[in-house]
């Protein structure tokens, strides 16, 4: 394992194949962040990952299944199972990117050589390159205020066990439940049908602090190695939250989430589409709750196939702690591309 070789853009991506995508010694870590390591750590660490990581697939079955783990909290241990958190010694920025054609739909099958990365407006080299279906750790954020009661909240719960079921097995999520608080009500794990049912018991309670909700999710999220995405919605405009809209942007700006922000009712809140702008997820608008089903499907099947573009940046920069624009070009006309919009350097 002295080396680690480039993926094709054909076929189907595997969970170890994502983990050795970089070039030489050179490993993705998280969305836009750039860690450093001993390099005596290094081959200790990589065999510890290869095993981590083919033990993947078993333990979606198990869960799959409910056989073999005990309850969430042993589930949500491996968390803390040591994957993708380092490098040799040298800055690598991970950006997913997602592109679609005129209609919205997915395009797959680009390569290396149809996209352009740059920052700071300087063009960048790009050293590692991945496309396909990679594993995912999801926050879904579920609005359960009063305003939710009746027919909202059932087809809010029922839309919220549907996107449950579009995950692969091998995606773990977790269930935030949202009001005046940000209750985690099914931590992370990949055990749908646990997740399904403490959906189906939500009831309605107190107000909206949807800002607090959204940093509170981001903090859980940030542990966890690999792409992650938040998917929240709600019916209305933040209430009481401590957390300002500021504060939400700063926060989203240091994060490696993907954030999907849904609104219902006549407005969107500016908010909602900053955040997905900076993150490179999407935001939508409702006018119906009954449109939030096809919604989270379409955001799914979106997040079910996207390309992967690391690269170094420019060694002058490194350790100087500021924010970094990023924009990535596609060379195909006709495509859209939708990535995250920069990010702090550490």
């Amino acid at each position: 394992m002295a080396g680690f070789g480039r993926l094709d853009a054909d076929g189907p991506v595997s969970v170890a194949q994502l983990y050795h995508v970089a070039r030489g010694e050179r490993l993705l870590k998280q969305h836009s962040r750039a860690v450093s390591v001993n390099r005596g750590l290094l081959a200790l660490r990589i065999a510890t990952l290869a095993v981590a990581v083919a033990v993947l697939p078993a333990e979606a079955e198990r869960d799959r299944t409910g056989r073999g783990l005990a309850g969430g909290a042993r589930q949500s241990d491996r968390a803390q199972d040591p994957v993708a958190r380092f490098s040799s010694g040298v800055q690598l920025v991970e950006v997913y990117a997602t592109v679609t054609d005129a209609k919205g739909e997915r395009v797959t099958g680009l390569r290396e050589e149809d996209f352009e990365v740059y920052e700071d407006n300087q063009l960048q080299d790009v050293s590692a390159f991945a496309a396909g279906e990679f594993p995912l750790t999801v926050a879904l954020g579920v609005d359960r205020s009063w305003s939710m009661a009746g027919e909202p909240l059932r087809l809010a719960k029922q839309a919220s066990q549907s996107f449950l079921r579009e995950l692969k097995p091998v995606d773990r999520a977790m269930v935030v439940a949202i009001s005046s608080e940000a209750d985690v009500i099914a931590p992370l794990t990949m055990d749908r049908a646990s997740q399904s049912r403490e959906i189906g018991a939500l009831e309605p309670w107190s107000t909206t602090a949807l800002h607090d909700a959204i940093v509170s999710s981001l903090d859980r999220l940030e542990p966890e190695a690999g792409r992650q995405a938040l998917v929240v919605f709600s019916d209305g405009q933040d209430r009481y939250s401590k957390t300002t809209a500021a504060q939400v942007l700063e926060r989203a700006r240091r994060s490696n989430a993907l954030v999907y922000p849904i609104a219902f009712g006549r407005t969107r809140p500016p908010l909602l589409a900053e955040l997905a702008v900076l993150t490179g997820g999407r935001s939508f608008l409702l006018k119906d709750p009954r449109e939030l089903e096809r919604t989270l499907a379409e955001i799914a099947k979106e997040l079910r196939y996207q390309y992967l573009l690391g690269y170094t940046p420019d060694e002058s920069t490194a350790g100087v702690s500021d924010w970094r624009s990023i924009r990535v070009v596609l060379k195909k006309p006709g495509l859209r591309v939708r990535a995250r919009d920069g990010y702090v350097a550490k």
